[in-house]
């Protein structure tokens, strides 16, 4: 990644640009959510039931085409924008979806859990949440607005899909990268996610990581680092 402006600045305030850091000098922690199966229910077989509908193909031809591969280079930034996205999609598939549709169609398997997200309110309140979802452009440009807008008063703008870090989930660099866009150390970050693989990315490159469970283990694994963690700011 490139460096920022400012990176000749002293570690401590570079890092306090980047959001790491409290103006005291603190530690800030920060919290990584994954989304699907964490904090949305996540129905796979219906979004592709849709994207059946609307493409012809069976569901079983949708993931010969684009599921089996493509998609894990769109997870990892490739293509990197979002008509890029459903340009590739669309050739993949022999298909014509629009945007609207796409985007409608990807929402249509998703479920809100307000426990979970109460979770993420209370992370909020204790360090600087994030959100890194393994998904391509597309999904990240829709994030904030017609995908999770329920996240946005926790969150704000701090919703990234893995393909806006250019690497996915377990990749240890795709974890690397979020420390290095919020300034953080690895010991002063915390990760959520349903895969064991994802969690133990994370682990390899030194953040607490929480295996979900459900809601109530996540919030109590929230309260539990933090309380590891007294010198740092809120």
């Amino acid at each position: 990644m490139k460096p920022e402006p400012g990176a000749r600045a002293r570690p401590a305030e570079a890092a306090r640009r980047r959001g790491g850091g409290a103006p005291d000098g603190t530690t800030r922690l920060l919290f990584i959510f994954d989304m699907d199966d964490v904090l949305y229910d996540y129905d796979w077989r219906t979004r592709m039931s849709g994207l059946s509908a609307a493409t012809g193909l069976s569901i079983e031809q949708l993931w010969e085409r684009w599921w089996n591969g493509p998609e894990h280079a769109a997870e990892a930034g490739t293509p990197d924008s979002a008509d890029a996205y459903l340009d590739a999609f669309n050739a993949a598939v022999g298909g014509s979806v629009s945007e609207d549709d796409w985007v409608s169609i990807r929402r249509s398997g998703m479920t809100p859990r307000a426990d979970a997200i109460a979770a993420v309110g209370r992370a909020a309140e204790l360090g600087r949440v994030t959100l890194l979802t393994n998904n391509g452009a597309l999904v990240h440009k829709h994030l904030a607005t017609t995908l999770a807008p329920e996240l946005v008063p926790h969150f704000g703008e701090h919703l990234f899909s893995s393909s806006h870090y250019g690497a996915r989930k377990p990749d240890p660099i795709v974890f690397e990268r979020v420390l290095e866009r919020y300034g953080t150390t690895a010991a002063d970050a915390f990760f959520a996610d349903d895969l064991l693989e994802n969690v133990e990315g994370a682990r390899s490159v030194g953040i607490t990581a929480y295996h979900y469970g459900d809601a109530p283990g996540l919030l109590a694994a929230i309260e539990s680092f933090a309380a590891s963690k007294p010198n740092a700011s809120e």
